[in-house]
């Protein structure tokens, strides 16, 4: 199971999904209470949160965990 958790808008509302999932996982009444819920789950998860724009495109992406392109310096 992907430990990817998106932030997408969902029927006038605010969903998470797994990605790779077609079903959402919970729907929230807006983006920001969305965004808690999938980050909760993610640092219990180390996974990582990816939040869409009500578009669809990507706006923001966040790690919790072992990131994979850990910043250099």
């Amino acid at each position: 199971m992907s430990k990817r958790i998106h932030v997408v808008p969902h029927n006038g509302s605010w969903a998470t999904r797994r990605e790779g999932s077609s079903r959402v996982g919970s729907t929230h009444a807006t983006q920001t209470e969305a965004t808690s819920a999938a980050r909760s789950t993610a640092m219990r998860e180390r996974g990582e949160v990816i939040i869409h724009r009500p578009d669809g495109r990507i706006r923001d992406a966040n790690s919790y965990g072992n990131d994979p392109y850990p910043p250099k310096g």
